[in-house]
């Protein structure tokens, strides 16, 4: 059970860090929190590695291409769905979120020439049929989660993306390259954009944002250690315990519960997404 007991912890940890990204949405600018996040990860990480040296494994790589790749869309996906969950519920961005795994296998039959039965092709239009059971209700209703679901499926793009190159890198056994160089990418990146729109933040909030880079790198190593002890096949259907956690966390924090389509679409897209894993796993 280490690989699901991790995989559940850094889905927790991951659901943490976007409830404090949306709170601190209100009051903060996308280029400086996501500035503080890689602000704080980059120095611990240093800072471990100079502790305990070798740690993370080697920093080079030879497809540094790829590494680029993957780190451009990582900057995509974090600055999206941040600025997606400013517009809407953490559960309603959660529900777009999920359509990730379909993009992610047409991208491995498309890019990676990976064979996909039709049954699995089948599960992915029930899945973005789910979405749209879910959000279409919603997307009448104004501009705003319009906007928001808009910068949530760019950042499912930027997602899949990069789970996509992570496949492609996984002969490379650096968890350090996989967290250094998106985080030295982050600060030449955003930290421009903070300069820009700096607010400066009080006490509690600069710890508040500092906290978003321990919660980053928390998630990542975790989810990294899980994947040693089980298969993509096995986890995957782990994912799913952020949807429970964010209707939670959307109730408590601002009173937000969601609707019946919302209920429905959710079950629709979490039951495509166990099948079409179970139809891969046929292949």
């Amino acid at each position: 059970m280490q690989g699901p007991a991790l995989m559940l912890t850094s889905l927790i940890v991951f659901t943490l860090l976007d409830t404090n990204s949306k709170l601190l949405s209100g009051s903060y600018g996308v280029g400086q929190v996501i500035f503080f996040r890689f602000l704080v990860l980059v120095p611990a990480f240093l800072l471990l590695r100079a502790l305990r040296p070798g740690l993370g494994g080697p920093l080079t790589t030879t497809r540094p291409a790829l590494h680029l790749l993957r780190a451009v869309c990582m900057m995509v996906s974090a600055s999206s769905f941040f600025l997606g969950f400013r517009h809407m519920a953490l559960a309603e961005g959660y529900l777009i979120f999920f359509t990730a795994p379909f993009l992610t296998l047409a991208l491995a039959a498309l890019v990676l020439r990976e064979a996909v039965a039709p049954r699995a092709w089948m599960w992915c239009g029930v899945g973005f049929a789910g979405v749209a059971l879910a959000m279409l209700p919603r997307l009448t209703e104004g501009s705003q989660t319009l906007h928001g679901a808009l910068w949530m499926l760019l950042g499912v793009v930027g997602f899949s993306v990069t789970q996509t190159v992570n496949r492609s890198l996984r002969g490379e056994n650096s968890l350090g390259a996989l967290v250094l160089w998106p985080g030295l990418l982050g600060l030449m990146l955003f930290g421009p954009l903070a300069a820009l729109d700096w607010h400066p933040p009080s006490l509690v909030d600069a710890l508040r944002l500092g906290l978003n880079g321990i919660l980053a790198g928390s998630a990542i190593v975790l989810s990294a250690a899980a994947f040693r002890y089980a298969d993509a096949a096995r986890l995957g259907p782990y994912a799913f315990v952020a949807l429970p956690a964010s209707i939670l966390f959307d109730a408590v924090l601002w009173g937000v519960s969601p609707s019946g389509a919302m209920l429905a679409g959710a079950v629709t897209v979490v039951t495509a997404c166990v099948m079409s894993e179970r139809t891969r796993r046929r292949v």
